[in-house]
């Protein structure tokens, strides 16, 4: 069993502290209501124990003769709840002062402190969500635009639980003939065995592929495209990234080596995030502290999901601009030619040459050009290939890894089949490829992993 007691009450602040202008003390498990109604004193009407399910009263929270605020108590019985426990939920003004107060009073009246992401856990462990459907309530939190938002909701409504299901119901049941060949060989056609399991395996083999395809899109939608922008200084690094925030983000002069630190920010693309990092200018310098700005640049770009060249079109190339395309020739990359406002002196063919791609002339200074590059980018790590709104798209490395193994263990089942070695082998297989997709909704998962997965969840969700 998981690290839980079930037979505990928790409690835990289920709205961001600070100022404003609710706060709610969420209480779950068997005294969830009973400890509430110790502290609630009604306005009017009858105690909390006594009122039914799915109801909200109005009164006070006091505790040792003082009172706590002044707030609404909604009472939901179990099983028809997040949880499948009572819950008592408390509405208190939600200053700091007040919600802490009524905190402290809870815990002081029977509850304990419950730790991060332990409701959604209670919701796992008593059955009324899979893993899958945990985790993409705190992909729904973390959301950083609507796509990722909708990706996870899709998630959250059991699709890909279903989806995962069925595939390990169809391994169930060429299990189930494999096991009879076994037990009756005298009954089995081994050559229609043999084919009917390579047949399923790859058509098992192909629905794995579509949704690990979709893995990559579902990491973008929630994490982001990681993207450093590389150039030598006075390019238009800054300038770039201000135009794309839309506000003065970064300082911009005419002074090469300004850009010193590392500034990243957010931005949308049409529903997929961007983290967009502007870097200094990389050239040779004995200036120990652009120096390290210079060595940091260069370390961002080998992380990158994405490097964003940045090159002067009113300079010829020259040698520092070659390093930089030897710099990020392994990297997915997009050459932006700026300053195409200017007179053009660097050589496009060249260029073209050089990195194998057509680049992207821009004049930053003009707002010119820069839509082209969120189309490449779009192009280029979607394709049009995958939407969020007809594919359940899987965001975890974790949930990736487990269709891979299983992918792996199905392929294993084709050769021991091409090679006719015994139908035992093919047994071995196929209930590791069943087990290693039962780890993405949580059935086969070792428990210090699903542990370690809640433990990433916020304090009171």
């Amino acid at each position: 069993m998981l690290k839980v007691n079930l037979d505990d009450t928790i409690a835990a602040l289920s709205t961001p502290a600070g100022s404003g202008g609710i706060g709610i003390v969420r209480i779950s498990g068997p005294d969830a209501v009973e400890v509430a109604d110790r502290l609630f004193v009604p306005a009017k009407g009858k105690p909390l124990g006594e009122r039914k399910s799915h109801t909200v009263s109005y009164g006070k929270i006091v505790y040792d003769g003082r009172v706590c605020d002044e707030v609404l108590v909604s009472i939901m019985r179990a099983p028809n709840t997040y949880t499948r426990e009572d819950i008592a939920e408390i509405n208190c003004h939600g200053g700091i002062r007040s919600v802490t107060a009524v905190l402290e009073a809870v815990l002081k009246s029977g509850a304990r402190l419950a730790e991060p992401g332990e409701f959604t856990k209670r919701a796992f462990l008593n059955g009324r969500i899979d893993l899958t459907q945990a985790e993409a309530v705190a992909d729904i939190i973390s959301a950083k635009t609507d796509k990722s938002r909708e990706a996870a909701l899709k998630r959250l409504d059991g699709s890909l639980c279903v989806k995962i299901r069925a595939l390990r119901e169809k391994i169930l049941l060429m299990l189930a003939n494999i096991e009879a060949a076994i037990d009756y060989p005298e009954h089995d056609d081994e050559t229609m065995t043999y084919e009917s399991v390579a047949n399923g395996s790859r058509e098992l083999m192909s629905e794995l592929d579509r949704l690990i395809a979709g893995a990559d899109t579902g990491r973008i939608y929630k994490e982001g495209i990681k993207t450093v922008i590389l150039g030598k200084p006075n390019v238009g690094k800054s300038s770039l990234l201000n135009a794309a925030v839309d506000e003065e983000r970064a300082i911009v002069t005419d002074i090469p080596g300004t850009t010193r630190d590392v500034l990243e920010e957010l931005i949308n693309i049409n529903g997929i995030p961007l983290r967009l990092t502007d870097t200094a200018g990389i050239r040779d310098t004995d200036n120990p502290i652009e120096k390290i700005g210079v060595e940091k640049s260069r370390s961002l770009a080998d992380e990158a999901d994405l490097v964003l060249l940045m090159l002067d079109g009113s300079r010829p190339l020259d040698d520092e601009d070659r390093k930089l395309i030897n710099l990020s020739e392994n990297k997915n990359r997009i050459v932006i030619i700026n300053k195409s406002d200017l007179a053009q002196c660097i050589d496009i063919s060249e260029i073209t040459a050089l990195t194998g791609s057509d680049p992207i002339a821009v004049s930053v200074k003009q707002d010119s050009g820069i839509e082209l590059i969120y189309e490449r980018i779009r192009s280029m790590f979607l394709g049009g290939s995958i939407a969020a709104d007809d594919e359940v798209l899987i965001s975890s490395e974790r949930n990736k890894n487990s269709l891979y193994k299983a992918k792996q263990f199905l392929y294993n089942v084709i050769e021991t089949v091409d090679n006719r070695m015994p139908e035992d082998l093919i047994s071995i297989d196929l209930t590791q490829a069943y087990e290693a997709l039962g780890e993405i909704t949580g059935e086969t998962l070792d428990e210090d992993i699903i542990d370690k997965i809640f433990s990433e969840f916020c304090l009171g969700k």
